[in-house]
């Protein structure tokens, strides 16, 4: 009834609305690292990474895009940040592109390890077809991983992305080095089947407004931080990245739908996990309940916890000044 009853919506007069309110927030994504792979790849010069003085004068706001040919898909990404040490790949969430990071958080992890962003197949400025299935995400996101010849990678999952980030490194644990889960969950996720109900509420709400009722809370502290986050969010003017189709916004959101159906196995197979996860959520995260981050820190043998009060599904982004520091020592230790 549920997956009959999101795709109506897809398909009714809300369907503006939805869409425009996917586009806007993210609800996560996910990705992993690399190793030694037969993928079949092509890299023009361009696709090369900035090295010395020019590495250094680049950030989010004017990093170049970029792209990789995998497996016969274009595939755009942007990579700045110190070189060095193990890569960290960041997976958006719902509706997500390259441009819905918040530069406080993205040029922060920046300036210890080397960074890249991209639109997974079918999303944004990529080619290709986006799946209807977080596996198949996964899947997407290993090959590019692989095709980027980046070794074994951290990955930093947010929202829906940390669903895929969940499925990389069961499906290829040999390719993770350490996982962050933003304000993510584990199948059957509590709170996520109303997801449609949610995002049906922002109906008639500006990009800002959406904003602000899908990732904090009533708090004037979190409604100045969201509002402070959304400007910079915008800050990028040249080079932005494509909005994404109605056919990708339907395939994700029917793929996180398929998400929150209910898993009695879904805790058991999270043990499975074995590498160090540093989960982050807000006390009041609006799709995902914080309930999600205490069942997954009990079935993760491996895990750190980082709650943030008066904090909804943007948690990382109001709170980013701790995030950054929390986040960099964990993946440093």
């Amino acid at each position: 009834m549920l997956m009959q009853y999101a795709i109506g919506l897809l398909h009714n007069h809300l369907k503006k609305n939805i869409m425009n309110a996917i586009r806007k927030f993210t609800i996560a994504s996910a990705i992993c690292a690399s190793l030694f792979s037969a993928v079949t790849i092509s890299c023009s010069e361009d696709n090369d990474f900035p090295t010395g003085q020019e590495a250094l004068a680049v950030s989010h706001n004017n990093a170049k895009t970029m792209f990789i040919n995998v497996k016969g898909t274009d595939f755009a990404y942007r990579s700045w940040g110190k070189e060095g040490g193990v890569p960290l790949v960041l997976l958006p969430g719902t509706g997500g592109s390259m441009d819905d990071w918040d530069p406080a958080v993205t040029d922060g992890l920046a300036k210890q390890y080397k960074l890249i962003i991209f639109d997974n197949k079918g999303v944004a400025s990529s080619k290709g077809t986006t799946p209807n299935t977080v596996q198949e995400m996964a899947n997407d996101a290993i090959d590019f991983i692989k095709a980027m010849k980046l070794g074994k990678v951290n990955i930093m999952g947010f929202s829906m992305g940390g669903f895929v980030a969940q499925r990389i490194v069961l499906t290829e644990p040999e390719l993770v080095n350490k996982i962050i889960l933003a304000d993510s969950g584990p199948k059957g996720a509590i709170g996520l089947s109303n997801l449609p109900n949610i995002i049906a509420g922002t109906a008639g709400l500006s990009p800002e407004e959406s904003y602000l009722k899908f990732g904090f809370t009533d708090s004037e502290k979190s409604i100045a931080a969201g509002k402070a986050s959304f400007a910079r969010v915008h800050l990028r003017t040249t080079d932005r990245d494509l909005l994404l189709s109605d056919a990708t916004s339907a395939a994700q959101f029917t793929a996180v739908l398929a998400w929150a159906q209910p898993d009695a196995g879904a805790l058991e197979e999270i043990k499975m996990i074995k590498k160090p996860v540093l989960i982050i959520h807000g006390d009041k995260d609006l799709p995902i309940s914080i309930q999600n981050a205490y069942n997954m820190k009990q079935n993760l043998e491996n895990s750190v916890l980082l709650e943030f009060s008066d904090s909804g599904h943007a948690a990382f982004y109001q709170n980013y000044e701790v995030f950054l520091s929390k986040a960099l020592e964990f993946l440093a230790q």
